[in-house]
C-alpha cells in the first residue's frame, strides 16, 4: 500500500510542478504523462526478463564508452576499422556482462524489496528483502503453511519451476503414497497463494548446467541472496557448506518442543512395546517419544509417569520415565 501512495504522489507532484511556472495545463498534462510512463517503467522493471533487457542496454552503453576511451588511449581516433572493431567488441561484452550481472548485483534487491505478487484478487507485498526458496520436501510436509500464517516467516516465498515439475512427477507416481504426497503438496501451494498474508512467487528461472535439484536450489539461493527452507538434512548440510542459510522446519519443531526435567510428572498414552524388555512406548501431542520402564503390561492405558531422563537426538528428543504409581526403588535397602 505504501508504494502505491508513493507512486500516486509522484504523479500528482510532477503534474503540479510542470503547471506552476506558467500555469499551463498542457505542460501539466505533459508532466502527468511523463510521470506515468516512469511509474510504468519502474513497475515492469521488477520483472526479471525486463530487468535483464534494461541491464543489457546499460551494459552496451558502457561498452561503447569504453571503446571510445580506448581509441583515445591508443591515439588512433581516425582508424575506421579499429573503431568499428572496438565498438562491436566492447559493446557486445558490455551488453552480455550487463545481462548476466542483472540478477547477481546487490542493487537488484532494491527492486525486489516491494515486489507485488498476485494472489487471487488481492496483492501481497514484501517489505523485508527476505527471499526464501522452498524445496519439495517442505512443501509436501505442509507445516510451512501454518508457520507462514503465524508470520514467523516473512518475505517472499520463491518456488522454482523445476520444484513444481518434481512435485508433478511425484503426484503422477504409480505408488499411492507418493501420489497422495504430491497432491497434498499442490494443495499446500494453493493455500499459500490464496493466503493474503503470504507473498508467493513462481520463478521460471532454471539452472540447465546442473542436473540435481538440490544443486539448482543452492545455486539460485546464492544468486538471489535467498535462504532455503527445507526438511532435507542432506540439502541442509550441502547448502551450509556453500554459505547458504538454511531454515530447517524439523530443527524449528525440535527447538519449540517443551523441555521437561527429571522428576516432572507428565501424562502419556502407551501405544506399543519398546525395544528393551518390559518397556512401553507412548507419544506426547507434539510427537515426542516417551519410553516407560515396566510399561509393557500397561499398553493401551493412559497414565501419569515420572520423567527420569531426557535425551536429545538429531531427529528430536526422547523421554525416559517410570510409572508414577509405582514407588521409586531405594538403593541400599533390601
Amino acid at each position: 500500500m505504501q508504494i502505491k501512495i508513493i507512486r500516486f504522489a509522484f504523479v500528482i507532484i510532477s503534474g503540479v510542478l510542470c503547471y506552476l511556472p506558467d500555469t499551463n495545463f498542457f505542460h501539466a498534462g505533459i508532466g502527468f504523462g511523463v510521470a506515468i510512463i516512469l511509474v510504468v517503467f519502474e513497475y515492469y522493471l521488477r520483472i526479471p526478463t525486463t530487468r535483464r533487457f534494461v541491464a543489457g542496454i546499460v551494459g552496451l552503453a558502457f561498452g561503447l564508452l569504453i571503446s571510445q576511451g580506448l581509441l583515445q588511449l591508443i591515439n588512433q581516433p581516425d582508424s575506421i576499422l579499429l573503431r568499428n572493431i572496438l565498438m562491436i567488441g566492447c559493446g557486445y561484452i558490455g551488453m552480455i556482462c550487463g545481462y548476466y550481472l542483472s540478477e547477481s548485483l546487490p542493487i537488484v534487491r532494491l527492486f525486489n524489496s516491494h515486489r507485488y505478487t498476485q494472489m487471487g484478487s488481492s496483492y501481497a507485498t514484501n517489505d523485508s528483502n527476505g527471499f526464501k526458496i522452498l524445496d519439495t520436501s517442505v512443501i509436501i510436509d505442509g507445516r510451512i503453511l501454518e508457520i507462514c500464517e503465524t508470520q514467523f516467516i516473512d518475505g517472499t516465498l520463491m518456488i522454482p519451476r523445476f520444484v513444481l515439475n518434481e512435485l508433478q512427477h511425484i503426484a503422477d507416481s504409480n505408488d499411492l503414497l507418493r501420489r497422495n504426497k504430491g497432491r497434498r503438496g499442490f494443495d499446500i501451494l494453493r493455500s499459500l497463494q490464496n493466503s493474503p498474508s503470504i507473498a508467493v512467487e513462481i520463478i521460471e528461472e532454471d539452472v540447465p548446467h546442473l542436473d540435481e535439484v538440490d544443486a539448482k536450489l543452492v545455486h539460485l539461493a546464492k544468486k538471489h541472496f535467498a535462504k532455503i527452507i527445507t526438511n532435507d538434512l542432506n540439502l541442509n548440510k550441502v547448502a551450509e557448506l556453500q554459505g547458504v542459510t538454511v531454515l530447517n522446519i524439523n530443527e524449528l519443531a525440535n527447538a519449540i518442543r517443551p523441555i521437561v526435567i527429571a522428576g516432572e510428572i507428565i501424562q502419556v498414552h502407551l501405544q506399543k512395546i519398546g525395544k528393551e524388555p518390559n518397556q512401553g512406548v507412548g507419544y506426547l501431542d507434539d510427537g515426542t517419544m516417551v519410553i516407560v520402564e515396566d510399561g509393557k503390561t500397561l499398553i493401551g492405558q493412559t497414565l501419569d509417569v515420572v520423567v527420569t531422563q531426557m535425551l536429545r537426538t538429531s531427529t528430536g528428543q526422547m523421554i525416559f520415565a517410570r510409572n508414577a504409581d509405582e514407588p521409586f526403588p531405594q538403593k541400599g535397602i533390601r
